[in-house]
């Protein structure tokens, strides 16, 4: 892989986590994962208006994570990217605990952690 091509790999991984991040797009990808929904259902879950659904599901539409198709009137979205579910799997895993503090720096091979990170 040239140099180029990672970074064009890298810069899209980012762009995609740039647009997932927005707290409401998280909230329409994971509705989704349930299944099929017109914008009409995104209303009832979402407290925002009609028009900014839309905007975000246009948005999420041109990244290449969601689709649609036409049921009469209805614009009927889906999930058309794998990897939206897991990236959604990531974000909702709990951990018990932080990594460990390293035990001196790997440079020196001196010095120990400061203190408490629960701060």
């Amino acid at each position: 892989m040239t140099t180029t091509t990672k970074e064009k790999i890298d810069r899209e991984r980012v762009e995609l986590l740039k647009i997932i991040s927005h707290p409401l797009r998280v909230e329409i990808l994971e509705q989704l994962e349930d299944g099929v929904k017109c914008v009409s259902d995104f209303e009832e879950f979402l407290e925002t208006s009609q028009p900014n659904i839309s905007q975000h599901l246009g948005l999420l539409r041109r990244a290449g994570l969601i689709d649609y198709y036409m049921d009469g009137r209805l614009r009927c979205y889906f999930l058309v990217n794998p990897l939206v579910h897991d990236v959604l799997k990531l974000l909702r895993k709990q951990y018990e605990e932080d990594l460990e503090a390293p035990a001196y720096c790997p440079v020196t091979k001196t010095g120990k952690y400061p203190g408490d990170r629960s701060h």
